[in-house]
């Protein structure tokens, strides 16, 4: 696929519940209006079609190729865009356990690349945060990048984004565009979510589209303003506190400027210096 040099993209915030279901129903509604609105690269949220106890994972998870991302796929084709699917469960056949997975789908309805979420939240953070990602989830190993319109694009989940040594794996692979779908906690994202995203676009000199989950779910609640950062971390677009879509046009003429002028990431000395 021929190279762009401008590119519209779409981040999709969602309040994910319980029904499979009607979450794939609402995800398809909001991606179809991020491709009426000329997105041609919409990136849903981690989580997007179950957000509940973990008593119904099993019944939720997925193989991957399976019923939704084919439906996707086929969303993707009519449309001629390109979707992240932005995590989902997919049973691990190892073990009794489950990976966190994302799936990148191409204007074809092709899958160009899955990822399993690396780092799993395992948290106690006082009253506020409970969480064991690992009593139920198996980490991914694998880091992944693919092509999208000309571009490479870095995949990445949720509390990922806690993990700066991932992302600079990522730019070290060639991408100028790194996805992050969430379900951040409000408690952590009131105070980090937006420097975090803005710092790993600066420090990696790239474009950042985060999706992330809103509102009350099974007795959690998550913070929401999906982002999609610049390069010199400048926000391009912030959700409000609802459901739906945000849009910005990805300049990478600028990302091309930025990185000469700033060579920050040839200007790298680490691997040659003793610490």
């Amino acid at each position: 696929m021929d190279k762009n040099d401008r590119l519209t993209v779409a981040a999709v915030q969602m309040n994910s519940q319980e029904d499979t279901t009607i979450n794939v129903k609402q995800s398809s509604s909001l991606i179809e209006d991020a491709a009426e609105a000329g997105a041609k690269l919409v990136v849903l949220p981690e989580n997007f079609n179950y957000l509940g106890p973990e008593s119904a994972l099993e019944e939720a998870a997925e193989p991957i190729p399976g019923p939704t991302i084919n439906h996707f796929a086929n969303i993707a084709h009519r449309q001629n865009i390109t979707i992240l699917a932005g995590s989902m469960i997919e049973k691990d056949t190892d073990s009794q356990r489950y990976f966190n997975t994302s799936v990148l789908i191409d204007s074809s309805g092709q899958i160009i690349a899955k990822y399993r979420k690396i780092h799993l939240f395992d948290a106690e953070i006082g009253d506020a945060v409970s969480e064991k990602e690992s009593n139920f989830f198996s980490p991914g190993e694998e880091i992944v990048t693919a092509n999208v319109y000309g571009h490479r694009v870095g995949l990445s989940i949720c509390y990922d984004l806690r993990f700066p040594e991932l992302y600079r794996s990522l730019v070290d692979r060639g991408s100028e565009i790194i996805f992050i779908p969430a379900a951040f906690t409000m408690f952590t994202g009131k105070d980090h979510w937006e420097l975090l995203l803005r710092t790993r676009a600066i420090e990696n000199q790239c474009f950042v589209i985060a999706a992330d989950q809103y509102g009350l779910h099974n007795g959690g609640l998550c913070y929401g303003r999906s982002m999609i950062v610049d390069p010199w971390g400048i926000v391009l677009a912030s959700a409000p506190d609802n459901v739906g879509i945000v849009l910005a046009e990805l300049d990478f003429t600028a990302l091309e400027r930025i990185r000469h002028q700033l060579p920050a990431l040839l200007n790298r000395r680490l691997s040659e210096t003793k610490i």
